[in-house]
């Protein structure tokens, strides 16, 4: 199982690992894990800022909807958007943050599902785990397929910390959530395409876990599908960070590509 000092470095690490990847997909699984290109993208910049507003409603007492909601919306997401604004974000979501659009715009994109990996780890049930993940799913990603796109994901966090077996995610994950999670990588990775979806990329991200043999495999299994590279990378590494140790040198590599600032966050989060 994984080591708490590692909870939210599952994600990043994938985001990080996959961004050269994003618009040069590479279907193998035989590629150079970091390089000059490898950077952090939106994944990263968005899970910090929910980390950082999850801990803000924590403080403040309430982690509640209406608290988590007012911390997301009315700092850390346009905080860190703006502090970052070249990070990657698609279209809408930049008319988000520029305030061209008020309030969420039903989008079921896999936005919701890359930055919901703090939400995994916050709680220790999994009603509390799933109620999170949907508030910080609906400020933007307010479709049914967006929520439900970020509940998976921190259900299948909470189970792996918890230490649940695979088939026990997969069975929870397909029974409560609908997801044809009965394919495998080699299936996928011929005809599959570059998809935001949640619907088109959640449960091929967790296809990458669920088919991994330790962390580093899963990475590369979710970066040789193709597609939105970096994201299913993010999505597969969270969970992936849950259930597998993460290899110190991979942990060292990846954090000499992550901002000061955002180790800041990672450093309060873990003293929380």
């Amino acid at each position: 199982m994984s080591s708490d000092k590692n909870q939210l470095l599952g994600a990043i690490i994938g985001d990080v690992v996959g961004s050269p990847y994003e618009h040069h997909n590479i279907k193998s699984k035989e590629f150079k894990l970091f390089s000059r290109r490898s950077s952090c993208t939106d994944d990263t910049v968005m899970t910090i800022a929910v980390a950082e507003a999850l801990m803000e409603a924590e403080k403040q007492g309430a982690l509640d909807r209406e608290e988590t909601v007012k911390e997301l919306v009315d700092a850390s997401m346009h905080k860190w958007g703006y502090r970052y604004p070249y990070a990657g974000y698609g279209g809408t979501f930049v008319a988000w943050l520029d305030h061209e659009i008020e309030g969420p715009y039903n989008s079921w994109g896999n936005g919701s599902a890359m930055r919901v990996s703090p939400a995994g780890w916050i709680a220790e049930d999994m009603e509390r785990v799933r109620a999170i993940a949907r508030w910080t799913a609906e400020v933007t990603h307010n479709h049914p397929e967006g929520v439900k796109g970020a509940e998976s994901v921190a259900a299948a966090i909470l189970m792996a910390r918890q230490g649940a077996s695979k088939e026990e995610i997969k069975d929870y994950i397909v029974s409560e959530f609908g997801y044809n999670l009965d394919r495998t990588c080699d299936e996928i990775r011929p005809d599959y395409r570059f998809d935001v979806s949640c619907q088109g990329s959640v449960p091929e991200s967790i296809i990458a876990f669920l088919e991994g043999e330790d962390f580093e495999d899963t990475i590369r299994n979710a970066i040789s599908l193709g597609g939105d590279s970096d994201t299913i990378a993010a999505i597969a590494g969270s969970i992936a960070g849950a259930f597998f140790e993460i290899p110190e040198e991979i942990v060292n590599k990846c954090l000499d590509r992550v901002p000061a600032e955002m180790k800041d966050v990672l450093s309060d989060w873990y003293n929380r």
